[in-house]
């Protein structure tokens, strides 16, 4: 078994050839996460539902690699409207309601392509498989 581990999900993927995230050992580190609508293909119009999407891919990434969102050590986002966080914190609060248990984040003004009004990736240390 290679020492790397790359991780794909169903339903969500790159254009270019690379995994979803990558795991050595216990720690994961995501590539872009994006909102578009696994089951579509497409980029939702607004940011609360590219949020929504992207908050169901770190989940579904947290799951596949054997982990949950315990296990997020930082989240980055790019938001193309920077000072527009209500639908990010709407979706932040709901996945760490617990302002004592809530990892690091980082936030920036981005100019995205495709219809995308944010991105964001991850790093997460896991149990040792």
């Amino acid at each position: 078994m290679p020492r790397r581990v790359s991780i794909y999900l169903p339903g969500f993927g790159h254009e270019n050839p690379i995994p979803v995230a990558s795991r050595i050992g216990p720690h994961l580190v995501s590539g872009v996460l994006t909102g578009r609508d696994p089951a579509a293909g497409t980029m939702p119009e607004t940011l609360d539902a590219q949020c929504a999407n992207a908050f169901a891919h770190v989940r579904a990434l947290m799951q596949t690699a054997g982990g949950s969102t315990d296990d997020i050590l930082k989240m980055t986002f790019w938001l193309v409207d920077y000072r527009d966080r209500d639908a990010l914190n709407r979706e932040w609060t709901a996945m760490f309601p617990d302002p004592l248990n809530r990892p690091a984040r980082q936030a920036m003004a981005a100019q995205l392509d495709g219809g995308s009004l944010i991105q964001c990736d991850l790093a997460a240390i896991l149990d040792d498989a």
